[in-house]
């Protein structure tokens, strides 16, 4: 492995950890390479999580990237985290969960709500390198957590648990499990709890392992469940206040749903040099394969589709340090967009490979499992149907109430912006009526007066002409059409709303960041390109970029990869090809 030392230039200070471990990957594409991709495929193909990938995330101390600086680890900025993943979801989104995502959900909820003892016990058993799980799921009630059969019954001063989950990553290589159970008659939302699963510290009964499920992607990642039979725990095993679980997963949720998918970008951008790889090294019809230019249009749509994923998902994410009360809106908003922008992609790059992206080796074999792997994002953790679920009332308020013309911090669009440390108890499961993002179009808007750009006036014109649709139409839903119940154009109306969102965090992002290093974010073409993706493709109306546009986005991918440059917002220097 290459042990050069890699700096980020275009990426002013950002998530140097990021850079090391990179480093420590080395090269994926080099056969000699014992974390590279060839053994990455071959534990594939043996359904196991990936040891050599392991041992290397435990010498580099991952887990510590989960774990607030409080508590002896290196969470302090939640897009350094990012940053920090995406290194891991770029080799092998199988790693990517099994051995980090999955410790990172559950030990949220610790951080939002759990005492001192807890959270500092939890902190021991990851810097340790050991693994916390999150069982939530029962497969009878899928995503209503209020259906939850599980039950603590208190018994004795402590708790005994009884109940089933199921389809929980690592719940038995897990040293604890944050468990969500009911613990309370009925149907209200204070009837459930979330009580801390110390291994350790299990006084009697038992936990019975139930059989792995094999899947389809993601394949060495340990999907299982557990039965607890008459299991005791301690009072101390309570997670905050009885009857508070929901509250708690609802806010540690927001966390989650912006943070993976912005992980996941790595994913598309693995797949997306891939595929350019592939079409350089090939000819048809007596051309190379990457000169035709439905070939380049659709690399070009892609690498759009990433630049729009990684700007709207980076000001969700920094919206939880620097707006944490409405940052819920946002984090569902990039579970939903994100999740289905990132599947659409790489399933069109698939087209663009041909039978080659059925391989299981070869050159390009990655590709197969990246596109399995990635299948997931939209119905992991919190599907993205539920996430139109969260949005829609809020929309509903939301349309209500008028803009508050209060401008958002210049520090969510900067990427050199420093930020607050984070504050989980901040979190707050509604927005209120508020959204200081779709507000701040009318403040771009003045801003931007006097610049010139006709495309630009247009684009910013329909953004806001399609808000006040948006907010005109969802004024009038009544009330049943803002819960689960909704007919299609209700959920409709969520989806549209969300690209507004998208379209403003991508002008936003541009106009912040037109003096920084990278004269690629400076220049209005990526900008362009992500609008339209976000206005046609992205809304199921399908339409090519401008061939100029085309060329010179397939220009930039060129010379990202001559250079071992990622392809996201800040073209990281990468070990390798």
């Amino acid at each position: 492995m290459s042990q050069d030392t890699v700096t980020t230039p275009h990426a002013p200070g950002r998530a140097p950890r990021a850079d090391t471990l990179e480093r420590l990957f080395g090269d994926p594409r080099d056969p000699a390479n014992p974390v590279g991709h060839a053994p990455i495929l071959a534990a594939d193909d043996r359904a196991e999580m990936f040891a050599e990938g392991e041992a290397l995330l435990d010498g580099f101390g991952l887990n510590a990237e989960f774990v607030p600086t409080r508590y002896g680890g290196r969470l302090d900025r939640l897009d350094d985290l990012v940053e920090v993943m995406r290194a891991v979801y770029r080799r092998d989104p199988s790693l990517g969960l099994g051995y980090g995502a999955s410790s990172l959900i559950s030990s949220v909820n610790v951080w939002t709500s759990a005492d001192e003892e807890q959270s500092r016990r939890v902190a021991d058993i990851l810097l340790g390198n050991g693994k916390i799980a999150a069982a939530y799921h029962e497969l009878a009630h899928g995503n209503d957590m209020s259906g939850t059969e599980m039950n603590a019954a208190s018994v004795d001063g402590g708790w005994c648990l009884n109940g089933r989950k199921e389809v929980v990553t690592n719940i038995r290589r897990a040293d604890a499990l944050v468990l969500f159970t009911r613990t309370g008659p009925g149907e209200g939302s204070r009837n459930h709890s979330q009580l801390l699963v110390d291994k350790e510290r299990v006084l009697g009964g038992g936990i019975r392992y139930l059989p792995r499920y094999g899947t389809v992607g993601l394949r060495g990642v340990q999907l299982a469940g557990a039965a607890f039979e008459d299991c005791r725990l301690g009072p101390e095993a309570l997670i905050g206040r009885q009857g508070h679980g929901l509250e708690t997963a609802m806010r540690s949720f927001q966390v989650t749903r912006a943070t993976l998918p912005a992980m996941m970008t790595a994913i598309l951008d693995s797949a997306l040099r891939a595929t350019l790889l592939h079409v350089g090294s090939r000819s048809l019809y007596g051309r190379r394969v990457g000169d035709l230019p439905q070939v380049r249009a659709q690399l070009a749509g892609a690498f759009a589709d990433l630049l729009a994923c990684e700007a709207f998902s980076m000001v969700a994410v920094r919206a939880l340090h620097l707006l944490p009360e409405v940052a819920g809106l946002y984090a569902a908003s990039v579970k939903y967009a994100v999740a289905g922008a990132l599947l659409r992609a790489v399933d069109r790059l698939s087209g663009v490979l041909g039978a080659e992206f059925f391989h299981r080796d070869g050159e390009q074999a990655i590709f197969q499992k990246l596109l399995r792997d990635l299948k997931p994002v939209g119905f992991g953790h919190a599907a993205r149907a539920a996430c139109q679920t969260t949005i829609l009332p809020q929309l509903g308020i939301l349309a209500r109430r008028p803009l508050n013309p209060a401008a958002p911090p210049e520090a969510l669009f900067r990427i050199d912006a420093d930020l607050p440390e984070m504050s989980f108890g901040a979190l707050r499961i509604s927005s209120g009526g508020r959204d200081p993002l779709a507000a701040a179009l009318e403040e771009l808007a003045e801003q931007t007066a006097g610049h010139g750009d006709t495309r630009l006036a247009a684009d910013l014109d329909g953004l806001r002409s399609e808000l006040a649709a948006v907010r005109t139409a969802a004024a009038a839903l009544a009330p049943r059409e803002l819960t689960f119940t909704a007919t299609a154009d209700a959920y409709d109306l969520v989806e549209r709303y969300v690209h507004v969102l998208v379209g403003t965090a991508c002008l936003h992002v541009w106009w912040h960041n037109r003096d920084g290093s990278d004269a690629f974010l400076a220049e209005p073409l990526w900008l362009r390109a992500a609008l339209a993706r976000v206005r046609t493709v992205w809304s199921g109306r399908p339409t090519p970029l401008p061939p100029a546009e085309v060329d010179a986005l397939y220009a930039q991918l060129q010379l990202r990869l001559a250079e071992q440059r990622s392809f996201g917002l800040l073209g990281r220097r990468l070990s390798g090809t």
